[in-house]
């Protein structure tokens, strides 16, 4: 079994709340897997090439995804490691998690030929990636506003600043690495040296 599929296998139980149906869920995305890794892309696959190769009938799938596009999103996400655990501590540590698990998807990213094939498809499929913004990446987006407001209340964090903007700044140069510049450097420590220098600058002024 590949990396991506080792991976999928720890995390389907997870993915949609229906524990009858995790085998057939798992079987499924494995199918989508196996048809990717035999050089399949992502536009050629059909939901009844999907349901022949997992041995199941389309309306299986269409009970459990709207569409390939949600379909390939969960597969995805299956590879990818899984949503940070906030430690509620503080505003620093709830931001240091969030950007880990932007480093670690990265690292994956990079490890895995498929996933970064899968990405590079994706991006060129407007469907798929909206279909992705929607699912994953919007609702991440959301918790690190609701981290920074949350930080902003608190005395944490300059309130005089827009959160989007404040989002931008901490997630950017993490993204930045991960995605513009592909050979940079992620070593341990970076999300904790990215939160850090720049709460220097957020913090709010003492009178």
């Amino acid at each position: 079994m590949s990396g991506l599929a080792e991976s999928q296998s720890r995390q389907t139980g997870t993915l949609r709340g229906r524990p009858r149906s995790e085998a057939v869920e798992r079987s499924i995305i494995e199918a989508v897997i196996k048809l990717l890794e035999d050089g399949v892309p992502l536009a050629e696959l059909s939901i009844e090439r999907i349901a022949r190769t997992a041995g199941v009938g389309k309306a299986t799938i269409y009970r459990r995804w709207n569409g390939k596009e949600e379909l390939f999103v969960d597969v995805v996400r299956t590879a990818e490691p899984p949503d940070a655990e906030l430690p509620g501590t503080s505003m620093r540590d709830d931001l240091v998690a969030m950007l880990e698990h932007l480093r670690q998807r990265g690292l994956m990213a990079r490890s895995s030929a498929l996933l970064h094939s899968v990405f590079a498809q994706m991006k060129s499929s407007p469907k798929v990636w909206d279909a992705y913004h929607a699912i994953v990446v919007a609702p991440r987006r959301r918790k690190q506003a609701d981290i920074l407001r949350r930080g902003q209340v608190n005395g944490e964090l300059r309130s005089d600043i827009d959160v989007d903007l404040l989002n931008d700044l901490f997630v950017g140069p993490m993204l930045l690495r991960t995605i513009m510049q592909p050979d940079a450097a992620l070593p341990e420590g970076l999300s904790e040296q990215i939160v850090d220098n720049l709460l220097e600058g957020l913090r709010p002024v003492s009178s």
